[in-house]
């Protein structure tokens, strides 16, 4: 048996029609393509895209001072400031190495308080 059965043929007869009607579907017409409306800050935009914007330059100029002021005078003054504070400083808020030991009699420099006498307590209380 030779060639398609008409089933066959009706088949591939309606692929050809399909691929057809798709390849015709591609081709724009004359009012494609349909963009859409332009918003309000679009031209403002383009502008600022240009080469020569004055836009363009100063934030350019914004951006590159800011990093100037941040690498140069933040940073540096942060890590001084953190040096100072924890490392440098003698106050009672700096960070303490060791406590110091505490008596009775002795004054709490931040509260002003005086450590009273110690309590005595037995050793078979806790049993």
């Amino acid at each position: 048996m030779s060639g398609f059965t008409p089933d066959e043929k009706l088949r591939l007869e309606q692929l050809r029609a399909l691929r057809r009607q798709w390849l015709k579907d591609q081709e724009l017409s004359p009012r494609e393509p349909v963009l859409p409306p332009q918003k309000a800050w679009w031209g403002f935009w383009n502008n600022f895209q240009q080469t020569d914007s004055i836009w363009r330059r100063l934030a350019f100029k914004a951006c590159r001072n800011g990093m100037f002021v941040f690498a140069n005078f933040l940073v540096p003054a942060w890590i001084i400031h953190y040096y100072v504070k924890y490392h440098v400083q003698t106050r009672p808020y700096g960070i303490v190495e060791k406590k110091p030991r505490i008596f009775p009699g002795d004054k709490i420099l931040e509260t002003g308080e005086v450590i009273g006498p110690m309590k005595v307590c037995d050793v078979h209380e806790y049993h």
